[in-house]
């Protein structure tokens, strides 16, 4: 199930997808990022909120930037 907190994050000219959802028989939330090239970043940790896997994901573009999440030779 797809969090309605999932959405599109733009800055510095480039936009990443936050997707925030729950498998299937599972409580808690798992968080993925995909960059505009189509690669994606999937956290290893779960999240027991959607808001909290939400609030991971903008700590890392807020500390890191939105490019971290690009491949290697992309940004």
């Amino acid at each position: 199930m797809l969090s309605e907190l999932s959405q599109t994050v733009s800055r510095d000219g480039t936009f990443v997808e936050i997707e925030i959802y729950r498998l299937e028989d599972e409580t808690t939330w798992a968080l993925e990022v995909v960059d505009e090239t189509n690669a994606s970043t999937v956290w290893d940790n779960t999240y027991p909120t959607e808001q909290a896997a939400l609030d991971e994901a903008m700590r890392v573009i807020n500390e890191e930037g939105i490019r971290s999440f690009m491949k290697p030779g992309m940004h």
